[in-house]
């Protein structure tokens, strides 16, 4: 295989495991040092750095406000040696009682097998309209 068979190959498991409910595949996929950068304005964008932080700053907080299991649905997978693009779709009711139904364009970048960096784009509007602010993050120098 080339690199970009196994970029695509490992991208196309982990939205197969996110569309049948399964995100820890997409977690154990994610390089320790990790970068997942969230574009837009919103009180969710930023870069999220290590795969620590992505799992407390961004996806444990984000969980924490869903009623229910979040459902994706993968519609495109493009790829080009170490990049994939992935657009999808995801479903779910808020605890607020608000439905959070966003698309998705995932941007990855493969290294060593892993997913390196990801850049996420998404709907901005709906994001400020259903979801609640995440905690503020206490930067890694601040102490």
């Amino acid at each position: 295989m080339n690199t970009t068979d196994d970029s695509r190959a490992l991208v196309q498991r982990i939205h197969s495991e996110l569309d049948q409910g399964n995100g820890q595949f997409f977690i154990d996929s994610l390089a320790d040092d990790a970068r997942w950068t969230l574009e837009g304005s919103t009180p969710w964008s930023r870069t999220y750095t290590g795969k620590a932080a992505i799992r407390e700053e961004l996806l444990k907080p984000l969980f924490a406000q869903f009623a229910g299991p979040y459902v994706s649905r993968t519609e495109r997978i493009i790829a080009e040696g170490d990049r994939v693009v992935v657009l999808f779709s995801g479903d779910v009711p808020t605890r607020a009682g608000k439905r959070y139904n966003n698309r998705y364009c995932y941007i990855y970048r493969i290294e060593g097998g892993k997913v390196k960096e990801l850049t996420e784009y998404f709907d901005t509007a709906l994001v400020e309209r259903a979801l609640e602010a995440p905690p503020a993050a206490v930067p890694a120098h601040a102490g």
